[in-house]
Order: C-alpha cells, then structure tokens, then sequence
C-alpha cells in the first residue's frame, strides 16, 4: 500500500512538473479564429491620411489625403486589394474662396443613421493655416453617386487650429475625437473628445485627454493627431499620429476600459513608448495617420496607415507628395492588447505559423535559430513573407519580416533564418513545397524541396527538417497560418 502511494505521488509530481514546464501532452490546436490574410503593398501611391470603411453593402470605402490638398475622393471596391485598381470619384472640391479654400486635409467616411457623412479639415484662402474640422452629409446608398450637401463647421471649445475628427460608437454612445490647439498650451496639437448629438455637433464640454509632452512625441513639432480608435474585448484602444510629419512620425497609443467613461481623462492611460515606428530593415519610414477596419472575412483586425519608402526628404515634408497607403494584420497579445509590430516590407504581407500541436506557440527567429515560442517579443522575429521559391518549381521559401533577404533554410537538418548567400544550395535548403497539413488539412506543412519526405517539424521547441513518422510528430509537422 505504501509502495503504491509512493508511486501514485510520483506520478503527479511528473504530471506537475509536465505541466509547469510544458513538456508534457500537446494541446492540440483548434483552427485559428483570425486566420491568415494577405495583402500586397502599396495600396495606394500618393494617398496620405488614409481611411478604410467596410460597409454592410459589401463594399470597403476608400478616401485618403491628395497632395494638391485641394479635393475629397473615393474608391471603392469588394477586396482591400481591389481598392488599388479601383476608379476615383472626387466627390468635393475646395471653395474658390474664403472657409474650405484650401488645405483640404485627413477624410474620413462614415455611415450613420442611413446617411453618409465625411469628417475632414480644410484652411481659408485667406489664411491656409486656419485649419478647422468640417462635415459632408451624403444621400443615396452608393456615396461615389450620392448628393453630397455641406453640415458645416464642428464648433468645439476654442476657434483655433483644429483637424483629424474621427466618430466611433462604444456601449452605444457616438462620440467624436480629433485634435486641435489648446491655446493655454505650449505646443501644435493634443487630443480630444467629446459625445454627439448629431454626426456634425459634439455636445457638452470636450475633455483633453492627452498631450505631446514625451520626447518622441515632440520632434520637430510637438503633435498628438490623427487618433484612431479600435475595441477588443473589455478595453479600447486610441492610437494617434506624433512628432512631425517625415521619418519621426509614428504611432503613440491610450487604452481605457469600454465601461468607463471615455470623455473623463482619468479614464485613459497613455503609453511611454511608440507603437509603431519607422524601420530601416524593410525602408519604410514616418508611418502614422492611421485607421482601422476588417478583413473580408471579418476575422481579422487591418491596420490602414500611411508612410514613405526613404527616409531624407528635402524641404518640408508637408510639400512631399509621396506618402502610400498600406495596410496590415492587427495581432492581439494574450493580455488583450494589440501588437503592430514593424511597417513591413513592400511587396505581400508576412504570415505567422502558430503549432498545431501548442497553438500558443509560433515560428520564430532566435539568434537566428528557428524554433516555435509563445508570447513572442518582437512580433516581427515571427512574421515570414510566403514568397515563390529560390529554388523556383512550384515551391516556396518563408522570408523574414523583420530581415528581408534573410530565409527559413535547413542546415545539418537544423532550421536556421540565414542571409541568401546566391547559391543554388542555399536556394535549395531554403525551399519547401507547401502541402496540407498532415496532421489537418486545414493546417499547413512545408516539405524539403531536396529532400523529399522531410518537413519542418518542431521538437523540443526547435525546428528541423525531419522524416514525420508518427500521429505527435505529424503534428509537429503541422502549422496554421495566422
């Protein structure tokens, strides 16, 4: 009987300890609820500011900043990428004269209680700098076709500088938020918000709810603009656009629970970091002026922002026409809180593969060695662009996100993240043809283009290039794209 007992504790000892260490039976995966989606950048040249509406017409509405500054657009189409080849329809044109004659900034459409509205910022043509924040209202169910009438100006708390009015409902309350002068304040803009009593009046007395007071938000300019505002779950999340508008733009972020009350400062908390920044690995510098929508099948979360493919500009950056639309996939971290990563490259957007057999960890670089890792930190070092294959002949390569010409490639069997040395045998080892899952069908493998019947397999976290025999090892084998 002791024996026994003896042996019974054991046994939940190493059934602990497996748990601790999580060495112990796979969890197998479920099909991810945010599958992969891809898009190819830009899409859009020249189109700064940009924002992206998926209506329930089926249709994703397009209006973005022109760089004559001098009219309101829209494309629309069925896909993100169908908007790059769709037509443009200029719905607006700045007055010849006085309000609304020039400066024609930052659209953003809108489809609220059966009408369409456009939220933008326009100056005078007595004074271009007279920057104020003003709404179109559009009747028809098409707003390329629709007759468009002008709401006039957004009164707020103070006539002075003011631009970037973006609307969103939570808990059933529409509120505007947007970014203006504060003239008891040292600096370009802050941020704030109030509720609406209609979608061109705010009502009650709007509420600062931050200002550039840290060092990345005060270069060249001290800016808080653009905000954006995206819910997960129980929180919200503000983004907005600092600094100036070249290579030190970027993305700062607030996060407040969606009960509280939102037009309360106390209710937000900003972070002390940058959330999304300029990247010299895949050249894309000054990313900022965001929005959000979703993919086609409404699974997956889309950044939409704005940036350049150089870094030095000459003159101001205000006179550059050559801002870009680009768009990528919003990852969620397990705590709620989003992940944006690094501005990809131009070109297809990356994927991660997370295991079938532990669907908290994914493929990742570490000092270049690949293996399968949870909560990865940078998300980049587990982002691979799906590219045709060096090797060519129908199959694949995975590059890295966040270093480009650098490939999943075998060595010894090992799988390592290497510089593409031009070789044919690099070229080789860095190919695999992409079958089904083995493990589900509905899940992904990659075999050796030049070893057949080896694929990427993680064991003990690592990845090899190995021959999958058994149920747990096909399941090694096994990745979904997310």
């Amino acid at each position: 009987m002791r024996r026994n007992a003896v042996r019974l504790l054991l046994a939940v000892l190493v059934a602990l300890a497996a748990v601790l260490t999580g060495v112990g039976s796979p969890a197998q995966a479920a099909v991810p609820e945010s599958p992969a989606v891809t898009y190819t950048n830009p899409i859009a040249a020249q189109r700064a500011d940009p924002h992206i509406f998926k209506h329930t017409d089926g249709y994703y509405y397009f209006t973005a900043t022109v760089p004559e500054y001098d009219r309101i657009v829209l494309r629309r189409a069925t896909t993100i990428q169908g908007l790059s080849t769709a037509s443009e329809v200029t719905i607006w044109t700045k007055h010849s004269s006085g309000i609304m004659g020039a400066h024609i900034w930052a659209p953003e459409i809108h489809f609220i209680d059966g009408k369409w509205y456009v939220y933008f910022a326009a100056g005078s043509t007595s004074d271009v700098w007279a920057i104020r924040m003003y709404v179109l209202e559009g009747t028809g169910a098409n707003p390329l076709t629709a007759t468009w009438t002008e709401k006039g100006q957004i009164t707020t708390t103070w006539e002075s500088f003011s631009l970037d009015a973006t609307t969103f409902v939570v808990n059933g309350v529409r509120y505007l938020a947007w970014a203006q002068h504060n003239p008891s304040e040292d600096n370009n803009t802050s941020l704030f918000i109030a509720k609406m009593s209609n979608p061109w009046t705010i009502s009650g007395t709007p509420t600062e709810i931050s200002q550039p007071t840290l060092s990345w938000e005060t270069v060249g300019y001290k800016v808080n603009e653009g905000p954006a505002l995206i819910q997960h779950g129980d929180k919200v999340f503000l983004t907005y656009s600092a600094s100036a508008t070249d290579a030190n733009y970027c993305l700062g972020m607030l996060t407040a629970s969606a009960t509280a009350d939102l037009t309360s400062a106390a209710s937000w908390t900003k972070g002390s970091s940058p959330v999304f920044a300029s990247s010299a690995a895949t050249s894309q510098y000054g990313p900022g002026h965001n929005s959000f929508t979703v993919s086609e099948d409404g699974k997956s979360d889309i950044l939409v922002y704005h940036d350049r493919s150089y870094k030095d500009i000459s003159g101001d950056p205000l006179n550059d026409p050559n801002r870009r639309t680009r768009v990528q996939k919003v990852y969620w971290k397990a705590d709620g809180t989003p992940d944006f990563g690094i501005p990809v490259a131009d070109g297809v957007t990356p994927q991660r593969f997370s295991s079938y057999n532990y669907p908290d960890r994914f493929i990742r670089h570490w000092e270049y060695r690949g293996k399968i890792e949870a909560n990865v930190s940078p998300l980049a070092d587990s982002q691979f662009r799906v590219v045709t294959g060096l090797a060519g002949t129908g199959t694949v390569s995975l590059e890295s996100a966040n270093f480009p010409g650098y490939y999943l490639r075998h060595k010894n069997f090992e799988v390592w993240v290497e510089k593409n040395d031009g070789t044919s045998a690099f070229a080789s080892d860095a190919s695999f043809y992409q079958r089904s899952g083995l493990a589900d069908s509905a899940g992904v493998s990659y075999e050796s283009s030049n070893y057949a019947g080896r694929y990427i397999r993680h064991y003990n976290y690592l990845l090899y290039v190995q021959t999958p025999s058994t149920t747990t090892d096909k399941g090694d084998a096994t990745f979904y794209a997310q």
